[in-house]
């Protein structure tokens, strides 16, 4: 229900980020430092990879017809752009996310 970042060469603990209910399953990383983290109850974070805050959240709906157990995202990876999102659920579905520039942070 949480991330830990640490550093790779020494293996001193970094920073700890946390906002999950439920398993992480999922995390995706683009250059411009977004962090994702995707958890098994279908909730989306992102965050600022280098000072750890959590900008945005989001949760993904399973399709009609699926168990609510069913909302879990298993994969997530950005496009090579950077701006779009692809996620593999638990409902058999893949969904391309896009950027919405209108977005507000978490205030």
């Amino acid at each position: 229900d949480n991330l830990k970042k640490w550093q790779g060469r020494d293996g001193r603990f970094i920073k700890n980020f946390t906002g999950h209910k439920s398993v992480i399953n999922a995390l995706a990383l683009n250059d411009d430092g977004v962090l994702l983290s995707a958890a098994d109850d279908g909730t989306m974070n992102f965050w600022d990879y280098h000072s750890g805050y959590c900008f945005q959240k989001t949760t993904t709906i399973a399709q009609p017809g699926s168990l609510d157990a069913e909302n879990g995202i298993f994969a997530a990876g950005f496009d090579l752009t950077g701006s779009r999102l692809i996620t593999c659920e638990a409902d058999k579905t893949i969904k391309i996310w896009k950027q919405e520039e209108e977005a507000s942070e978490i205030s």
